[in-house]
């Protein structure tokens, strides 16, 4: 068999649904069918609003369903009301109409941009609410609070449906699948570990995927307090997401500190070399039973110099804080699951954990998300003085579905890739749902009949919400399908009126992506290359001493900066990956929070060493590139290095602080290179 055709092969077997997915997508459409019957019973102006909703909460773990669908409801109830504010002022100055609603879907996105959590959905559906409950009532205002209220109901409806069929049909919690996603996590961190002691060249192959699937931990720890789980697996949960984010600054500096080692005349010690066959073989075992620890007498007996016996003193030290943080996240990630409250199992008190990023610190980059926020509010004033001034009666629908698709475009900082995909799904849709509404829906003599009908297209919507990278696509396709198919218009013979609504959804999508496409062409590669300087900004005030609170926060936003950056690495050909700038961080963290019990001969040169650091961050800010540290830092660390060496009590963590700082930003000790510094 050929490579490519072997490969293709693989391809369709991954891409193969599986039962859970045939499952939840069966889920779904009952759901959806359910909502759709209540909303025709009740005789709602647009009941396919409720069958969309559905697979707008759906979502295959139980308690991300709960979680969305609350927050819809308020984000619903909110948009409503500014509808029925607004359009009675407003409804004899269209334009200013359309103005006041652009404002709002800029200050609405803009806020759901800002949240990393289901709170983001009030946000959202507030922001296309209006829209969709204010247009088309301009031409009957006086009914616009019974508009308000049924397009309350409709989407009230969806969300009950979905909750009560995910609730009751073979639930799906959500602690396994974080325990189990949590396990994955830990054996791909306890492989890069592993590749670290042992030398091997993949060894930095897998961090950007670690720092990437960290954020999908995150949702699923947002959602497990909305599943019936005890207490005790969130507790759990919350500790190990703060433990496995230390991980990785610490790996990486371990990294950078054995291969300055093994680039040493001296090399590795035997000492040293049977630690790390100790740990590998510890963390190759899964983790079970008590860390292995290096012999620190041993490793300071076998230095060949000063600055050897450094760079094995800051060794020791992070292997010790790697077990003991490995060993905490295997206790944590065991506890998480259908099991009685339990209290947390006894955690280590390593410097690393000291470092625990605090709660809520997160980095957001306010001009892009204002600038993605104010496109979507022109897309959907420009939409509206398209319709305005052309006179469509239909016109208010389109606008307010491509308001939908503008809304859920603005969470994407590379659109042309879905764009591209959305375009040619919703020409899909478009035949697919003329073909139903004209040729085999007007034959649906029940509705048992009709729900037989819709669930090919449906069912393939559904699966599509479990394949990564399509949920939005997803989305979208379930409102634009339904809105084509104009259920509520299937016995309605006006086949012009019926193709008119239909032709202005199309039209809709169309402007959607288009209008993403045009107004932000540059990608991911601006956002990347803001987070690096953002980092750099950071750093440059790596010599303020501003309290314990700011660094646990800097600490924090450091993190959630790498886990936005690597998503976008593939935009930035070259330079800086975001895992130098976080372990500099962490080190001047740990110099900062050492400083205060440190003797004045110490202190100061740590000073001096974090005052040149943040001047070499505010030199990358003003040229705008990676620049080289200046050629006093290395000294400054060296005469910092000897003065805490010397001092009676063990000082490893701040060496450790410094010798990282020393072989990260001075690349000739990475490098094996001689160097003409002076040595401690």
């Amino acid at each position: 068999m050929r490579p490519q055709t072997r490969t293709l092969k693989l391809d369709l077997m991954a891409m193969r649904p599986n039962a859970r997915q045939w499952l939840f997508s069966l889920k779904a459409f009952l759901a959806a069918m359910l909502a759709l019957y209540i909303a025709l019973a009740l005789g709602l102006p647009r009941p396919y609003w409720a069958m969309a909703t559905v697979y707008f909460v759906s979502h295959p773990l139980t308690g991300a369903t709960r979680s969305k669908a609350a927050y819809r409801v308020a984000g619903t109830v909110l948009g409503a009301a500014a509808a029925v504010a607004t359009v009675p002022l407003l409804v004899n100055m269209p334009i200013v109409l359309m103005a006041a609603i652009s404002l709002w879907i800029v200050a609405l996105v803009y806020l759901s941009l800002l949240q990393r959590s289901p709170r983001a959905y009030v946000f959202l559906l507030a922001a296309y609410t209006l829209p969709i409950v204010a247009l088309p009532a301009v031409d009957q205002p006086a009914q616009i609070f019974d508009l308000a209220v049924a397009r309350i109901e409709e989407i009230v409806i969806g969300i009950v449906c979905a909750g009560l069929v995910g609730s009751i049909i073979l639930p799906v919690k959500v602690a396994p699948a974080l325990r189990a996603r949590a396990a994955s996590w830990l054996a791909d961190a306890a492989a890069w570990a592993d590749d670290i002691l042992c030398a091997n060249a993949r060894a930095d192959a897998g961090r950007h995927r670690l720092a990437a699937d960290i954020l999908a931990l995150d949702q699923l720890i947002a959602q497990l307090s909305y599943d019936t789980e005890s207490a005790g697996s969130l507790r759990h949960a919350r500790a190990l997401r703060a433990r496995m984010t230390t991980l990785m600054p610490l790996l990486s500096a371990l990294s950078a500190v054995l291969e300055a080692l093994r680039m040493h005349p001296a090399g590795v010690p035997a000492p040293l070399a049977q630690a790390l066959s100790a740990l590998s073989q510890w963390l190759r075992g899964g983790l079970a039973g008590s860390p292995p620890h290096a012999d620190r007498q041993a490793l300071a007996s076998a230095a060949a110099d000063s600055w050897h016996a450094q760079l094995l003193t800051a060794a020791s030290s992070q292997l010790a804080q790697l077990a003991a943080l490995c060993s905490d996240c295997a206790a944590l990630q065991h506890g998480i699951g259908d099991r009685p409250d339990q209290p947390l199992p006894k955690l280590s008190d390593t410097p690393a954990a000291a470092t625990m990023p605090a709660r809520g610190a997160l980095h957001h980059d306010h001009g892009m998300l204002l600038f993605g926020a104010a496109s979507t509010g022109l897309a959907v004033f420009c939409a509206g003085l398209l319709w305005i001034f052309s006179g469509w009666p239909d016109g208010a629908g389109a606008v307010a579905v491509s308001s939908i698709a503008c809304c859920f475009f603005a969470t994407i900082d590379e659109p042309r890739p879905v764009a591209r995909s959305f375009l040619r799904w919703s020409a899909v849709c478009f035949v697919v749902a003329s073909f139903y509404l004209f040729l085999v829906v007007p034959h649906a003599q029940n509705f048992e009949t009709l729900a037989g009908m819709l669930a090919v297209p449906y069912l393939g919507i559904g699966m599509l919400i479990t394949r990564p990278g399509f949920n939005l696509i997803a989305m979208l396709l379930s409102v634009n399908t339904a809105s084509f198919a104009n259920i509520q218009s299937v016995y309605d013979a006006n086949f012009l009126g019926t193709f008119n609504g239909s032709l202005a959804n199309a039209a809709a999508m169309l402007f959607a992506p288009l209008w993403a496409l045009a107004t932000r062409p540059f990608g991911a590669s601006v956002a990347a290359r803001r987070l690096i300087r953002a980092s750099w900004q950071d750093l440059a005030g790596a010599a303020a001493w501003p309290g314990a609170d700011h660094d646990a926060k800097l600490g924090a936003r450091m993190l959630d900066r790498l886990g936005q950056l690597v998503p976008r690495l593939g935009a930035v050909r070259a330079g800086p990956d975001g895992f130098s700038e976080l372990h500099v961080g962490f080190c001047a963290l740990a110099l900062r929070r050492a400083l205060p019990s440190l003797p004045t001969v110490a202190r100061r040169p740590v000073r001096r060493v974090l005052a040149l650091v943040a001047r070499h961050y505010r030199a990358r800010l003003r040229s705008g590139h990676a620049a080289a540290p200046s050629v006093e830092l290395p000294a400054c660390i060296d005469a910092a290095i000897a003065q805490v060496a010397a001092l009676p009590e063990h000082r490893d963590e701040t060496i450790a602080a410094l010798v990282v700082l020393r072989v990260t930003l001075h690349e000739p000790h990475v490098a094996g290179l001689p160097d003409t510094g002076a040595r401690p």
